[in-house]
């Protein structure tokens, strides 16, 4: 088990995609502070179930994605932070809040890619794209671009995805990377189809 630094979020983070983070708490510039002072800049990001993170008393989610600094700057009244997801985590205890929430977590093991679900990753990207270029008020748009790696394509894929949090959330829970792909398409056809019958 490690103990590293957490965030919690109203969102769900994925591997192998980027967080835009404007940090105005105090405690979580003093964690971004000590962060920039060591080699490699990680913490762990969970969704906040229920409740509100400012002030206490939110319900955490157990899976989390690591997060690697890879900037920060400031801006007129915050830090302007980007990170970088890495892997996924288990939360096996939360420890006090001070200065800022921390956790004692054990890694998941990576999904595994195999070339025989090239055709499934295919069809995934193909109904996100398509959802997206219809779905009202898409965060992302239809041609965003993703990487070339099989494995960082399809977490990318869960992010971009027009979904809520829970089914998000979901997607983050996937233990196989077949898995991971059929879930895509499913939670995003159903998407598809509310917005269809709206």
């Amino acid at each position: 088990m490690t103990v590293i630094p957490m965030f919690p979020l109203g969102s769900v983070h994925f591997p192998h995609t980027p967080l835009p983070l404007r940090v105005f708490e105090p405690r979580y510039l003093t964690m971004i502070g000590r962060l920039l002072d060591e080699e490699d800049p990680r913490f762990g990001v969970v969704l906040i179930e229920r409740g509100h993170e400012v002030g206490g008393g939110d319900r955490r989610s157990r899976i989390g994605t690591v997060a690697r600094l890879v900037n920060v700057s400031a801006g007129a009244d915050a830090l302007l932070a980007v990170a970088v997801g890495t892997d996924r985590f288990a939360v096996e205890e939360w420890l006090d809040d001070d200065p800022f929430p921390r956790a004692e977590v054990t890694s998941l093991s990576a999904l595994d890619w195999n070339d025989e679900l090239t055709p499934l990753r295919t069809e995934a990207e193909a109904i996100v794209r398509r959802t997206l270029a219809r779905a009202p008020g898409a965060q992302w748009d239809a041609d965003t671009e993703i990487s070339d790696e099989p494995v960082a394509a399809a977490w990318q894929l869960a992010a971009i995805a027009p979904l809520g949090e829970y089914d998000r959330y979901a997607l983050l829970n996937s233990t196989t990377m077949g898995g991971l792909l059929r879930q895509i398409i499913d939670l995003t056809l159903d998407a598809e189809l509310l917005w269809s019958r709206g």
